[in-house]
């Protein structure tokens, strides 16, 4: 039995090297180790999960993609059916985000990404300090063409965060494994695809007054093609913005993100859908409006968020900045998708938050050419363009007060042709930090006790700096 074992394990490690080796000749079986580093990455799918994709009609190794929420605290992995287009898989509750709603700026503001990356197996770290993790991306040519800063901002497990995405090891080894299984099917790298929250009508309307809404206007076009094609968005970048799904038939137009757009078109019948769905929402947003949706409050003194099926088993835990208007009953019957680690901070909340700003409109004398409507009008001037209408650590940190940031300028989403470069968005203001908080005892399950050595870790004491991860190459080996 035990030979037979040994044989399986070399006959999987030999199809894996021989997979890339076809793939990727220049890199040949270094990327085994990518993805196979150890007995935690090289675990197999479970039954389950191959049953479930069996009963959505996916291929375990077909093509993945992966979206996340910060609101509602949920990442979701979509894998490809056999028709072609992706399907929703399975969605998992966040363990712990840290930072605000908006994207990351500056290395060290504990900000978790927004955005859209590519991960290929090079990303994928199976030597995480962290159990198992990967690489977002972070920043991509549009962040660094804003001079956007931060590095190693991270997938991984362990439920701690500090500009990362933690999950419970139990459910980042899940996820690792399909990512894995996907590399091995022939993708070379999977979308990820990281938003404040849903994309809805109401959570735009809810978030009118935040200054980062013309990011999230911009970013929110790529969901939309999501939305209505279900299939990968092709991304790119150009006058300091994202373009989604250009047309590159005919010619061979360059797209680079601090230079001026090439001339491109749109698929016509992917700009018709996305143009409907788009009509749509922003007569949605109009009405919401209208009724006076209350405005949420700018975040002042909470660091990042929890999925509450989490918060729930924590004393006197709370979802900061997930989910905020729901209590935590209605899950605490639910069993949790995993082991919470003993050094979990929760989010606080704040007992001095910000009201929400007043909704005002800018004079139409101050608007200028490049310049963009404060928050309110963005998806009711969309309306009527369209004819739709008229980092967490666990150490002890104070909270000191922060001043909003300044509104953004961004391009008119939805646009397929091309004028000068926008302006660069204002850099925001440092982000605040929680209060120091208890810490929560728990037992680690046995089948994780082969963790890192503390020498191999990122000291948990080390205040506001993303975690270093690393190839095993590398120095940093196995921090995430």
């Amino acid at each position: 039995m035990g030979d037979a074992m040994i044989s399986r394990s070399l006959a999987r490690s030999l199809v894996i090297c021989m997979t890339f080796a076809a793939a990727l000749p220049l890199s040949g079986c270094n990327y085994q180790s990518s993805l196979t580093g150890n007995s935690r990455a090289s675990q197999p799918l479970s039954p389950r999960l191959v049953a479930l994709m069996s009963e959505k009609d996916m291929d375990p190794q077909s093509p993945l993609l992966i979206r996340l929420f910060k609101t509602e605290a949920e990442l979701e992995v979509w894998k490809q059916t056999r028709s072609g287009r992706f399907a929703l898989l399975k969605t998992y509750p966040i363990c712990r985000w840290s930072g605000d709603l908006g994207p990351k700026q500056h290395e060290g503001d504990r900000q978790a990404p927004e955005g859209f990356y590519s991960i290929t197996p090079a990303q994928m770290n199976p030597e995480s300090a962290y159990y198992l993790s990967f690489n977002t991306g972070y920043p991509n040519a549009y962040d660094r063409s804003l001079g956007h800063t931060g590095s190693q901002l991270m997938v991984h497990g362990d439920c701690s965060s500090r500009g990362c995405y933690a999950m419970t090891d139990e459910q980042i080894a899940e996820i690792y494994t399909l990512g894995r299984e996907s590399f091995l099917g022939g993708q070379t790298a999977f979308q990820f695809q990281a938003y404040p929250f849903r994309m809805t009508p109401l959570n735009m309307a809810r978030h009118r007054n935040n200054p980062n809404m013309p990011f999230w206007t911009m970013i929110k076009e790529g969901y939309d093609h999501f939305e209505v094609t279900r299939q990968e968005p092709r991304v790119d970048f150009c006058e300091h913005r994202y373009v989604f799904d250009a047309d590159r038939s005919g010619s061979d137009p360059r797209f680079e993100a601090s230079s001026a757009c090439p001339a491109y078109s749109t698929d016509p019948y992917i700009a018709a859908a996305v143009r409907g769905r788009r009509q749509q929402d922003a007569a949605e947003y109009a009405r919401l409006v209208a009724r006076g949706t209350p405005m949420a409050r700018l975040n002042s003194g909470i660091d990042g968020g929890m999925n509450k099926v989490f918060a729930t088993r924590l004393p006197g835990g709370n979802t900061g900045l997930s989910d905020p208007d729901q209590g935590l009953s209605v899950t605490a019957l639910t069993r949790a998708p995993g082991t919470i680690p003993s050094t979990v901070n929760p989010p606080r909340t704040s007992l001095t938050a910000a009201p929400a700003a007043p909704e005002t409109r800018p004079p139409a004398s101050a608007a200028g050419p490049a310049s963009r409507p404060q928050s309110t009008g963005f998806l009711s001037s969309l309306s009527r363009r369209l004819g739709g209408g008229s980092d967490d650590t666990t150490s002890s940190l104070a909270a000191p007060s922060a001043a909003a940031p300044p509104p953004r300028s961004t391009p008119a989403p939805g646009t397929t042709t091309q004028s000068t470069a926008a302006k660069r968005p204002t850099a925001t203001a440092a982000h605040v930090r929680p209060a120091s908080i208890s810490r929560v005892p728990a037992a680690r399950p046995p089948a994780h006790s082969a963790r890192a050595k503390p020498k191999d870790k990122v000291s948990r004491s080390t205040a506001g700096n993303d975690p270093g991860t690393g190839r095993a190459s590398s120095p940093s080996a196995g921090r995430s």
